[in-house]
């Protein structure tokens, strides 16, 4: 194919309410707010979500700075231009430092476009196989109480790994506690970067209930002490937050700083960094799964397509968005089914917006045109 020209864009701030708040150890979230990208060129549309947040609590982006470069810098260089290969774009988002989370909106949807432009689902231009996915759920900072009472009906449910966010003060007390309930669940916590190597007697009292893993523990730009805590435990670490290219992937993985990798699609950069990640993961005989940052319907799908990739050996994060949100942006209800997630079907990712429903929910609105 001669490839697919990008005639115009458009670009969104929304704000979708959760169902419930999440907490984690850096905060709590009410609502998700993220941009909305819509690539348009010979009547198809891409679509992506970013993970970038108001504030920089996850990683250093924030939608303010990801907005300004969308603008001013990546969107005025692809419009009018035809593209052969999503591979043709690194010549314009390379050489700018940082900022992945932005680049890969940008990336993530002209995969989408190109996917619909050769008219398959985004899963086999990926090299993805299977009609569904194993997945887990990720459940936030709650009483332990609420926290059992929600690990029994998602068991119940089918789910294939429970999640539980811990922070200090919301650790040993919980797992033991969810232990003694569910001896035989499988089991992993997230830190999201909350502890320090000062809190050892906590790591290694984690380390006799049996988790999947560990993920994220220590600070989020810090791979030498992640080696040195993994050292010291037996459970597995898995590395989120500090792992944005390949090469994070490759010291760490040389450096034993981990033994399991949660890949985001939106947080390394987008699909072209992801699958070097996964490829690279799978020489190291290390297994990945795909993380979720509370996605609309557009990100699930573009998690769900990445999660057909054959490294993807642990449940992931892409549990029915009806967990979430009380309606979502596309029409398509992506639902789980004891513990698998059905890949969309039809070309790109497989979803569509439903249009009245953004309106409703769309903070700004942007156009450009080539």
């Amino acid at each position: 194919m001669s490839g697919i020209r990008i005639e115009e864009a458009e670009l969104r701030i929304v704000r979708l309410p959760l169902l419930k708040p999440f907490t984690i150890s850096t905060g709590t979230m009410h609502d998700k707010i993220f941009p909305l990208l819509i690539l348009r060129g010979e009547g198809l549309e891409g679509y992506a979500e970013s993970v970038v947040d108001p504030l920089p609590d996850y990683l250093e982006e924030t939608i303010a700075g990801g907005m300004e470069l969308l603008r001013e810098v990546y969107l005025p260089q692809f419009l009018g231009k035809r593209f052969t290969h999503p591979n043709a774009l690194d010549p314009i988002l390379s050489p700018w430092r940082g900022h992945y989370m932005t680049k890969a909106v940008v990336e993530m949807a002209f995969y989408d476009l190109f996917a619909k432009a050769r008219n398959e689902p985004l899963q086999t231009y990926l090299g993805g196989e299977g009609n569904h996915v194993d997945v887990g759920v990720s459940l936030g900072i709650m009483s332990i109480d609420e926290t059992i009472a929600k690990t029994q009906e998602h068991l119940d449910q089918g789910y294939k790994r429970i999640k539980l966010k811990i922070m200090p003060g919301h650790d040993v007390k919980l797992i033991e506690a969810i232990r003694a309930r569910f001896p035989d669940c499988p089991l992993s916590v997230d830190a999201n970067g909350a502890y320090s190597l000062g809190d050892m007697k906590i790591m290694r009292a984690l380390d006799c209930f049996r988790l999947n893993y560990i993920e994220q523990p220590l600070a989020y730009d810090d791979l030498h002490d992640h080696a040195t805590l993994q050292k010291e435990i037996i459970t597995p670490i898995c590395l989120d937050e500090s792992i944005r290219t390949v090469a994070h992937a490759r010291k760490a993985l040389q450096t034993d700083a981990m033994r399991v990798i949660n890949i985001k699609v939106g947080r390394v950069g987008g699909f072209g960094e992801a699958r070097h990640i996964h490829d690279l993961a799978e020489a190291f005989s290390v297994p990945v799964w795909c993380g979720g940052m509370l996605e609309s319907g557009v990100g699930r799908a573009h998690n769900i397509h990445l999660s057909t990739l054959r490294n993807f050996k642990k449940p992931g994060d892409t549990s029915s968005a009806s967990r979430y949100f009380p309606r979502d942006i596309i029409h398509e209800r992506l639902e789980t089914k004891n513990g698998q997630m059905p890949v969309p079907q039809g070309a790109g990712i497989g979803v569509t917006l439903d249009w009245d429903f953004l309106e409703t929910v769309t903070l700004t609105k942007e156009s450009f045109k080539a």
